[in-house]
C-alpha cells in the first residue's frame, strides 16, 4: 500500500513539473510579452544610436576635459550630425591599435578622430576629406634642434599605429628615420609630451593640429614645431568597408552643415579654421 501511494505521489509531482515547464503563469506570460513589446518598440520607434570610436587622448579632436567629459572638434561635428538626424551619439573611446577590431565587430559605427585617409584608401569606406593635416616634429625651444637633420642620433617619440609612425617608416622618409638614435612608440601623445618635457626624448612626431594644442596648453615659448614637415595628409571619417549607406547619410549632413555655416563655426570654436578643407565641390 505504501509503495502504491509513493508511486502515485511521484506521478503527480512529475505531471506538475511538466505542466510548469510547458505553460507560463499569467504573470510570467505578461512579463515576457511586455519585454517583447519594449524590444519591438526600441527597434521600430526607438532612437537610433550612432557610436563613434575615438582616441580619448587626441586633443583637440577628441579627449576628456577637466570635467570628465569627452569633447573635441570631431565629437562636436558628430554631435551636430546626430542632432540633425535624430540619433543618439555614443562616444566610445578606443585603443588606437585595436580600432579595426572595434569597427569590424560592430562595436562602433565609424572611426572619427583625426583619422588619416592617405595610405588607407582601400581599407575603409571614407567620407570626403574635411581636414588638411601635416605630420611635424615638436622639440624643446632651447634644444638646439633647428631641422630634422639635427635629429640624427636623437630619441624621437611617436604614437603607436599612428599616421606619424607610418610616415616615418615610409620609403620617402626611411633615410631620415634611419639616422635617429631610436624611435620610441607611445600609447598616446600626452605621455610622449611628458617625456619631452622631462628630457627623456628629444622630439615628438605628431599631427600639426595636436602639436599646436599641446604647445598652447603649456608654458609659452617652451616648445616649437620644426619648419620641415614629415608629410601632408587628409582626415576623413572611416566606416566599415562597404557601409556606403551610413557614410552617405553622415557625409550629406556634413555638407548641410557646411552650407549653413555650422561646420565653419565649430572649426572656429576649436581653433582649426586654418586646416579644414571640406568643400561643396566634393559633392
Amino acid at each position: 500500500m505504501k509503495k502504491l501511494f509513493a508511486l502515485l505521489l511521484c506521478a503527480a509531482m512529475t505531471a506538475a513539473m511538466l505542466t510548469g515547464c510547458g505553460e507560463k503563469t499569467p504573470e510570467a506570460q505578461s512579463a515576457v510579452e511586455e519585454k517583447e513589446d519594449v524590444s519591438e518598440t526600441a527597434q521600430e520607434g526607438g532612437k537610433k544610436t550612432f557610436t563613434v570610436g575615438f582616441d580619448a587622448e587626441f586633443p583637440p579632436y577628441g579627449y576628456m576635459d577637466d570635467n570628465g567629459e569627452y569633447v573635441g572638434f570631431d565629437l562636436s561635428l558628430a554631435q551636430e550630425v546626430c542632432d540633425r538626424n535624430g540619433w543618439e551619439l555614443v562616444k566610445q573611446p578606443i585603443n588606437w591599435d585595436t580600432k579595426d577590431m572595434e569597427l569590424s565587430s560592430g562595436a562602433i559605427d565609424c572611426i572619427w578622430n583625426g583619422f588619416t585617409i592617405n595610405g588607407r584608401e582601400e581599407e575603409y569606406t571614407w567620407s570626403v576629406p574635411y581636414v588638411d593635416n601635416s605630420q611635424v616634429f615638436v622639440v624643446a625651444a632651447d634644444a638646439g634642434i633647428a631641422s630634422s637633420a639635427d635629429l640624427a642620433g636623437k630619441v624621437v617619440a611617436v604614437q603607436a599605429d599612428s599616421s606619424a609612425l607610418a610616415a616615418l617608416n615610409s620609403e620617402e622618409n626611411a633615410e631620415m628615420t634611419a639616422t635617429f638614435g631610436s624611435l620610441n612608440q607611445f600609447a598616446d601623445y600626452n605621455t610622449a609630451f611628458m617625456d619631452l618635457e622631462a628630457g627623456s626624448v628629444d622630439a615628438v612626431a605628431m599631427d600639426i593640429g595636436v602639436a599646436n594644442y599641446q604647445i598652447e596648453s603649456r608654458e609659452a615659448g617652451k616648445f616649437v614645431i620644426l619648419d620641415d614637415y614629415i608629410s601632408t595628409e587628409q582626415y576623413g571619417v572611416g566606416f566599415f568597408l562597404g557601409n556606403k549607406e551610413l557614410r552617405d547619410q553622415v557625409q550629406n549632413t556634413l555638407f548641410e552643415m557646411l552650407e549653413d555655416g555650422t561646420f565653419a563655426k565649430i572649426a572656429e570654436e576649436w581653433g582649426l579654421s586654418d586646416v579644414v578643407c571640406l568643400s561643396a565641390d566634393e559633392k
